[in-house]
Protein backbone atom coordinates (compact mmCIF):
# COMPACT_ATOMS: atom_id res chain seq x y z
CA UNK A 1 0.00 0.00 0.00
CA UNK A 2 2.97 2.31 0.42
CA UNK A 3 3.76 4.24 3.54
CA UNK A 4 4.13 2.64 6.95
CA UNK A 5 1.40 0.08 7.52
CA UNK A 6 2.25 -0.22 11.20
CA UNK A 7 0.65 3.18 11.65
CA UNK A 8 -2.66 1.30 11.29
CA UNK A 9 -2.05 -1.87 13.32
CA UNK A 10 -5.72 -2.60 14.02
CA UNK A 11 -6.53 -2.56 10.31
CA UNK A 12 -3.63 -4.73 9.28
CA UNK A 13 -4.26 -7.12 12.19
CA UNK A 14 -7.87 -7.63 11.05
CA UNK A 15 -6.88 -7.91 7.39
CA UNK A 16 -4.16 -10.45 8.17
CA UNK A 17 -6.48 -12.40 10.49
CA UNK A 18 -8.96 -12.78 7.63
CA UNK A 19 -6.19 -13.68 5.17
CA UNK A 20 -4.82 -16.37 7.50
CA UNK A 21 -8.32 -17.83 7.93
CA UNK A 22 -8.47 -18.13 4.13
CA UNK A 23 -5.01 -19.68 3.89
CA UNK A 24 -3.44 -16.59 2.32
CA UNK A 25 0.24 -15.89 3.05
CA UNK A 26 0.77 -12.55 4.78
CA UNK A 27 3.75 -10.20 4.55
CA UNK A 28 4.38 -6.68 5.73
CA UNK A 29 6.95 -4.17 4.50
CA UNK A 30 8.03 -1.89 7.34
CA UNK A 31 10.78 0.24 8.81
CA UNK A 32 9.93 -1.34 12.16
CA UNK A 33 9.81 1.96 13.97
CA UNK A 34 7.02 1.05 16.38
CA UNK A 35 6.28 -1.96 18.53
CA UNK A 36 3.26 -1.38 20.75
CA UNK A 37 0.86 -4.05 21.90
CA UNK A 38 -1.36 -3.50 18.83
CA UNK A 39 1.59 -4.14 16.52
CA UNK A 40 2.60 -7.25 18.46
CA UNK A 41 -0.95 -8.60 18.12
CA UNK A 42 -0.92 -7.91 14.38
CA UNK A 43 2.43 -9.65 13.97
CA UNK A 44 0.77 -12.77 15.38
CA UNK A 45 -0.92 -13.12 11.95
CA UNK A 46 2.18 -12.25 9.91
CA UNK A 47 4.08 -14.88 7.93
CA UNK A 48 6.93 -12.66 6.72
CA UNK A 49 8.32 -9.23 7.54
CA UNK A 50 10.33 -7.22 5.03
CA UNK A 51 12.30 -4.96 7.35
CA UNK A 52 14.06 -1.87 6.02
CA UNK A 53 17.12 -0.81 7.95
CA UNK A 54 18.25 2.42 6.34
CA UNK A 55 21.60 2.49 8.16
CA UNK A 56 23.15 0.78 11.18
CA UNK A 57 24.77 4.01 12.37
CA UNK A 58 22.31 5.91 14.62
CA UNK A 59 23.41 9.38 13.48
CA UNK A 60 23.28 8.58 9.76
CA UNK A 61 19.97 6.78 10.23
CA UNK A 62 18.53 9.88 11.92
CA UNK A 63 19.87 12.10 9.10
CA UNK A 64 18.34 9.91 6.38
CA UNK A 65 15.00 9.13 8.02
CA UNK A 66 14.39 11.75 10.70
CA UNK A 67 13.75 8.82 13.09
CA UNK A 68 15.95 7.13 15.69
CA UNK A 69 17.48 3.73 14.85
CA UNK A 70 16.91 1.93 18.16
CA UNK A 71 13.20 1.20 17.64
CA UNK A 72 14.07 -0.58 14.37
CA UNK A 73 16.74 -2.66 16.09
CA UNK A 74 14.32 -3.49 18.91
CA UNK A 75 11.73 -4.51 16.31
CA UNK A 76 14.27 -6.80 14.61
CA UNK A 77 15.14 -8.37 17.98
CA UNK A 78 11.44 -8.93 18.72
CA UNK A 79 10.95 -10.67 15.37
CA UNK A 80 13.92 -12.91 16.10
CA UNK A 81 12.63 -13.79 19.58
CA UNK A 82 9.24 -14.68 18.09
CA UNK A 83 10.97 -16.43 15.16
CA UNK A 84 8.92 -14.49 12.64
CA UNK A 85 10.68 -14.91 9.28
CA UNK A 86 12.23 -11.72 7.94
CA UNK A 87 13.97 -10.37 4.89
CA UNK A 88 16.17 -7.48 5.93
CA UNK A 89 16.67 -4.69 3.45
CA UNK A 90 19.74 -2.48 3.47
CA UNK A 91 19.57 0.73 1.48
CA UNK A 92 22.91 1.48 -0.19
CA UNK A 93 23.25 5.28 -0.42
CA UNK A 94 26.58 6.61 -1.70
CA UNK A 95 28.18 8.96 0.78
CA UNK A 96 25.97 7.72 3.60
CA UNK A 97 25.51 3.95 3.93
CA UNK A 98 27.92 2.49 1.40
CA UNK A 99 30.98 2.47 3.68
CA UNK A 100 32.41 -0.99 4.24
CA UNK A 101 32.58 -0.50 8.02
CA UNK A 102 28.85 0.27 8.16
CA UNK A 103 27.98 -2.67 5.95
CA UNK A 104 30.17 -4.94 8.11
CA UNK A 105 28.45 -3.68 11.28
CA UNK A 106 25.02 -4.23 9.77
CA UNK A 107 26.00 -7.72 8.56
CA UNK A 108 27.20 -8.56 12.08
CA UNK A 109 23.85 -7.43 13.50
CA UNK A 110 21.89 -9.49 10.96
CA UNK A 111 24.11 -12.54 11.53
CA UNK A 112 23.06 -12.44 15.19
CA UNK A 113 19.37 -12.80 14.30
CA UNK A 114 17.95 -16.33 13.99
CA UNK A 115 15.02 -15.50 11.73
CA UNK A 116 16.53 -13.68 8.75
CA UNK A 117 16.05 -15.63 5.54
CA UNK A 118 18.00 -13.19 3.40
CA UNK A 119 19.24 -9.63 3.00
CA UNK A 120 18.22 -7.51 0.06
CA UNK A 121 20.57 -4.74 -1.00
CA UNK A 122 18.48 -1.82 -2.21
CA UNK A 123 20.58 0.55 -4.31
CA UNK A 124 19.62 4.19 -3.81
CA UNK A 125 17.57 5.75 -6.61
CA UNK A 126 15.96 9.13 -7.14
CA UNK A 127 12.37 8.01 -7.73
CA UNK A 128 11.27 9.64 -4.47
CA UNK A 129 12.41 13.07 -5.61
CA UNK A 130 9.09 13.76 -7.38
CA UNK A 131 7.27 13.57 -4.03
CA UNK A 132 9.45 16.36 -2.68
CA UNK A 133 8.93 18.42 -5.83
CA UNK A 134 5.15 18.03 -5.64
CA UNK A 135 5.22 19.11 -1.99
CA UNK A 136 7.38 22.13 -2.82
CA UNK A 137 10.23 20.76 -0.74
CA UNK A 138 13.93 20.52 -1.49
CA UNK A 139 15.08 16.92 -1.99
CA UNK A 140 18.00 16.45 0.42
CA UNK A 141 19.64 13.74 -1.71
CA UNK A 142 19.26 15.55 -5.04
CA UNK A 143 23.01 15.49 -5.68
CA UNK A 144 23.42 11.83 -4.69
CA UNK A 145 23.92 9.39 -7.54
CA UNK A 146 22.97 5.70 -7.40
CA UNK A 147 25.78 3.36 -6.30
CA UNK A 148 27.90 1.64 -8.91
CA UNK A 149 27.34 -2.05 -9.58
CA UNK A 150 30.80 -2.62 -8.09
CA UNK A 151 29.69 -1.09 -4.75
CA UNK A 152 26.49 -3.17 -4.78
CA UNK A 153 28.51 -6.35 -5.40
CA UNK A 154 30.96 -5.34 -2.66
CA UNK A 155 28.09 -5.08 -0.17
CA UNK A 156 26.79 -8.47 -1.23
CA UNK A 157 30.25 -10.00 -0.70
CA UNK A 158 30.35 -8.65 2.85
CA UNK A 159 27.04 -10.30 3.76
CA UNK A 160 27.96 -13.55 2.03
CA UNK A 161 31.25 -13.65 3.94
CA UNK A 162 29.12 -14.03 7.10
CA UNK A 163 27.04 -16.82 5.59
CA UNK A 164 24.05 -14.56 4.93
CA UNK A 165 21.97 -15.17 1.81
CA UNK A 166 21.76 -11.96 -0.21
CA UNK A 167 20.25 -10.81 -3.47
Amino acid sequence: SGGESLLQPQFFKELFRICKAEGIHTAIDTAGCMLGDDVKEALHYTDLVLLDVKCIDPDIHLTLTGKPLQPTLDFADYLAKRRIPAWVRYVLVPGYTDRDDLIEKHAAFVAGLNNVEKVEILPFHKMGSIKYELLGMEYPLKDTEPPSQERVENAKRIYRSRGIKVN
